[in-house]
């Protein structure tokens, strides 16, 4: 009997070694790394409630203000999660995932990204980069894509000028056809007789369907498609488990954020998950404040110090982002690998904002202090994009600059939403 149980133990020794070499050996043929070795990065607790709020920032304070921000009738749901000198030491959420349903907002309700998505693009391409798998500095018709500009001008644009939208394109070049479901890959070829805002190279315009032709270059370079490299790479080791791309990655979550506009729960469209590079992804507060981490450095074997200073590096000044204040207070505006980066109260700051249709989303922080903050809210109202600021403020020590005072607006009166394209 001894005998017998000894073979069985060796014989499945033997089934699981070569099942982990086969996988090795598809793995590295493939050009992604063995993720399976990779240890997931899970944080033990979640500091979701007041006694876990422990640093420089005003946390109780801030909470407060997130909690009159959530309460306006422009606002459903608000996720909110902050890191203080690399350390995940907040998470909170208010209101609703639903206003017809009354569901609440918890911390693994699952909010769009919009195109925040954007830096995982970026940081894609950077990795690969750094592990020789992909010259970031090649022209685009290197590869195989749907991608033409006007003059053929994809023979001279690299993928890093792709990635800092330096097409030349009008901004926001086709979007409101692919709103109206047309095929994205056939509108980036009918971008060759696209009106031009610069020759393409010398100035930043902000695109979309552009921009993920990204997609198309990085499966091929990971030799998988986008979304199975990005979680093969990125959001596996990582620990996020949520993080998903497609509608399904939405609506099959447990507890999902439903688009509003005022009371009204918006329907769905497919349209900016179709460019999966440019607004493809969801996930809870808690994964993408997983991200923010990663992002700070926090996780070296997966992104490393060399691959976030690739991505997040300054290739293209850019016009001024937000509006009013907050525009007037950011200064040197630029971009890198679907990433942008200004100057705030003397600090070099890092991130992206996005914007879909009944959802908005922000990352902002400070990689010298790697401390930051996400956020995520079911509605389009753009006030909650001051809400980093405020956090960084209290971080800094600085004057109050009242970002989250809402002493200026009415009492219950709802606008609707401007139609925003992702930002």
């Amino acid at each position: 009997m001894i005998r017998y149980l000894a073979l069985l133990f060796g014989l499945a020794g033997l089934v699981l070694v070569g099942w982990y070499g086969n996988r090795a050996l598809v793995e590295q043929q493939a050009g992604f790394p063995l993720t399976a070795l990779i240890e997931p990065v899970v944080q033990s607790r979640v500091p979701t409630e007041p006694e876990d709020w422990q640093g420089k920032i005003e946390y109780l304070r801030l909470d407060r203000d997130f909690a009159a921000l959530a309460a306006r009738p422009e606002m459903a749901g608000l996720a909110v999660a902050i890191v203080e000198d690399g350390e995940l030491r907040f998470v909170s959420t208010y209101g609703v995932a639903d206003k017809q349903s009354g569901e609440p907002v918890t911390p693994r309700t699952v909010f769009r990204w919009a195109s925040v998505s954007k830096g995982v693009a970026g940081s894609l391409a950077a990795k690969l980069s750094e592990e020789g798998g992909l010259n970031l500095n090649a022209p685009l018709s290197n590869w195989q894509t749907s991608l033409r500009l006007p003059g053929g001008a994809e023979s001279q644009i690299t993928l890093a000028q792709l990635l800092s939208h330096q097409t030349g394109l009008t901004k926001n070049a086709y979007d409101i056809k692919l709103e109206d479901g047309e095929n994205p890959g056939l509108l980036r070829a009918k971008l060759a007789t696209a009106p031009l805002q610069c020759v393409p190279g010398t100035c930043h315009s902000y695109q979309n369907i552009a921009f993920d032709a990204a997609s198309e270059i990085l499966a091929q370079a990971a030799g998988t498609l986008y979304a199975d490299a990005v979680q093969e790479q990125l959001f596996e080791p990582l620990g996020m488990t949520s993080a998903q791309f497609d509608m399904a990655g939405l609506t099959g979550a447990r507890s999902w954020a439903r688009p509003h506009r005022g009371n009204q729960v918006r329907p769905l469209s497919e349209s900016y998950w179709r460019v999966p590079a440019a607004a493809g992804v969801s996930s809870d507060i808690v994964d993408m404040a997983r991200w923010l981490r990663a992002q700070m450095g926090e996780n070296d074997k997966i992104l490393s110090a060399r691959t976030l200073s690739m991505a997040h590096a300054h290739r293209i000044r850019t016009s001024r982002i937000y509006s009013g204040d907050l525009a007037r207070a950011l200064s040197q505006p630029s971009y890198g690998l679907g990433w942008r980066s200004f100057s705030y109260a003397g600090r070099q700051l890092v991130g992206h904002s996005g914007a879909v249709d009944g959802y908005r989303a922000t990352m902002i922080f400070d990689p010298a202090t790697r401390t930051g903050v996400v956020a995520m809210w079911n509605s389009g109202w753009g006030r909650p994009f001051r809400l980093p600021f405020a956090v960084l403020d209290s971080y800094y020590g600085l004057p109050e600059h009242d970002w989250l005072d809402l002493a200026d607006l009415p009492v219950v009166k709802i606008s609707p939403d401007p139609p925003v394209f992702p930002n």
